[in-house]
C-alpha cells in the first residue's frame, strides 16, 4: 500500500506554487499517494492573511519569497506585471474547479499546476470564469464541463468539509503536508518530509517542541 501525504494547499499560495514541482518530484521519488485538500488559510488556527499583516513583516515576505523563487527560477509577479498590482477577484471558485477535477477522477494536480502557473506567472484573473475555463482547456481537460461543476453540491461539500479538517486538525498556512500526523508547514519543509519518508528523522514526541 502507497504512502499517503495528506496535502493542504491554496491555489492563491504562491508558496504552494513554488514547492509543487519538488512536491511532486519528491512524490514520484518515494511512490506517494497525495491526498489533496484545497483550503484557505485557516484565520481561527493563527493565520494572519499578507495584506493585514503590519508593513514591515509584509515587505519581508515580498523580499523573501523573491528569493525563494529566484533560487528555484520560478516566475513570482508578486505585484503584477510591471508592478501594476495583482487581480482582486475571487480566486476561491478555482478551488472549486481543481475540487471537481479531483472528484472526477482527473489529473486534479495537472490542472493545478496549470492554474497556478498562470496565476502567478502571468497574472491571469483566474476570479474570471473564462479564463478558468482556458486554462483548463490549454491543460487538456474540458473546461466547460469543470465549469458547470463548481457550485456541485459535492464539490461545495467537499469544500466545507476540507475547510473543517484542516481546522479540527490545526492546519493554518498553505502548503502544509502531513505524513503519519505529522504536519510539515511550508515549502522550505520538504527537505524534512524527505527525511521522515526515508527514515533519517523520526517525527518528535507529542510535546516536545513546546
Amino acid at each position: 500500500m502507497p504512502k499517503t501525504v495528506d496535502y493542504y494547499f491554496s491555489i492563491s499560495s504562491p508558496w504552494a506554487y513554488i514547492g509543487l514541482d519538488r512536491f511532486r518530484a519528491l512524490a514520484a521519488e518515494h511512490g506517494l499517494r497525495i491526498e489533496p485538500y484545497l483550503i484557505t488559510i485557516i484565520e481561527a488556527n493563527g493565520a494572519i492573511p499578507s495584506k493585514s499583516r503590519p508593513e514591515p513583516r509584509r515587505a519581508y515576505w515580498k523580499r523573501d519569497l523573491a528569493r525563494w523563487a529566484r533560487y528555484l527560477d520560478k516566475t513570482v509577479l508578486i505585484d503584477g506585471r510591471g508592478g501594476e498590482g495583482r487581480p482582486t477577484t475571487d480566486w476561491v471558485p478555482a478551488s472549486f474547479m481543481i475540487i471537481a477535477a479531483q472528484l472526477d477522477g482527473l489529473d486534479w494536480i495537472e490542472l493545478v499546476s496549470a492554474m497556478q502557473e498562470r496565476w502567478w506567472g502571468h497574472v491571469d484573473d483566474i476570479g474570471l470564469p473564462e479564463v478558468r475555463g482556458r486554462i483548463a482547456d490549454d491543460a487538456g481537460f474540458d473546461g466547460a464541463a469543470l465549469l458547470a461543476r463548481e457550485q456541485d453540491a459535492d464539490v461545495q461539500a467537499k469544500w466545507q468539509g476540507n475547510l473543517a479538517r484542516a481546522k479540527a486538525n490545526g492546519i493554518f498556512g498553505s502548503p502544509t503536508y502531513v505524513y503519519e500526523g505529522e504536519p510539515y508547514w511550508g515549502q522550505d519543509s520538504l527537505p524534512f518530509l524527505k527525511m521522515h519518508l526515508t527514515g533519517e528523522m523520526t517525527p518528535l514526541p507529542l510535546g516536545a517542541a513546546e
